[in-house]
């Protein structure tokens, strides 16, 4: 019986040794082979080369595309009357425009949150961001904050924001992994993130196909944050309206 225990002792000591050691080689094998959140592909026409979830990530309008974002059919074409009506904005929120080019959004955005709130009018680039603070200078435009965000950051403090929101602009963001996890640390509790694409879905949108995004691809890259989808409407021509909510 005594031999019989002996063994089991060393047989068991060696199990725990050789558990151990297999561990170990696991982590270094998983520090050794880092997962890579992005990869290089051969750019598009329409795209910077870069894959994120198996989407190529599309070029960034520059400041040479502005007169378009203030285009006359916009309204008709996006029905921003009926978006505005969709995020059910109160007086006194704080909301955050990420991406907000000449401020056409910005400025209704404003309207709608009035006096008391503020829209943080979020840009990386510069002359953008100089047409903002031009705005911001208008009357009943005050409550408009221009922010200089970086390619991988929105630059907000933490929960301090009601709802952040991109219109037609997470498809083209260098960094979307990085930028999305800023926003939602900005998001208070039980405030909303919201996703406004042209439907990549619908090939009757008159969009090029990386300028578009499918709700399925929107809520796959959403799922690596603490976000929880809400909704999705499609009251509007030829965008879709994801709405996800920080628990």
């Amino acid at each position: 019986m005594k031999i019989r225990s002996v063994l089991a002792i060393v047989c068991s000591t060696r199990n725990a040794w050789l558990a151990l050691l297999l561990s170990f080689c696991l982590v270094a094998a998983m520090q050794a082979q880092p997962t890579e959140r992005y990869r290089s592909a051969t750019p598009s026409a329409d795209g910077i080369g870069k894959v994120y979830h198996g989407r190529e990530i599309a070029q960034m309008m520059g400041f040479d595309g502005a007169a378009w974002l203030e285009r006359t059919e916009r309204q008709k074409e996006e029905r921003a009357d009926l978006l505005m009506a969709e995020l059910a904005l109160k007086p006194g929120m704080n909301v955050a425009d990420v991406g907000a080019g000449t401020g056409y959004y910005s400025r209704r955005l404003a309207l709608q949150v009035g006096p008391e709130g503020k829209v943080f009018a979020i840009e990386v680039q510069p002359q953008m961001l100089q047409v903002l603070e031009t705005t911001a200078k208008r009357p009943g435009y005050g409550n408009i904050v221009p922010v200089l965000g970086a390619e991988d950051d929105v630059k907000l403090p933490e929960a301090s924001i009601d709802l952040a929101i991109m219109v037609d602009v997470y498809h083209e963001l260098a960094y979307p992994h990085e930028v999305l996890t800023s926003i939602v640390r900005a998001v208070r509790p039980g405030g909303r993130v919201v996703f406004v694409e042209y439907r990549g879905e619908d090939f009757s949108v008159p969009i090029k196909t990386l300028h578009k995004m499918t709700e399925q691809q929107i809520r796959l890259e959403a799922a690596g944050q603490s976000l929880v989808w809400e909704r999705t409407s499609r009251k509007l021509p030829w965008q879709h309206v994801v709405v996800f909510k920080r628990p």
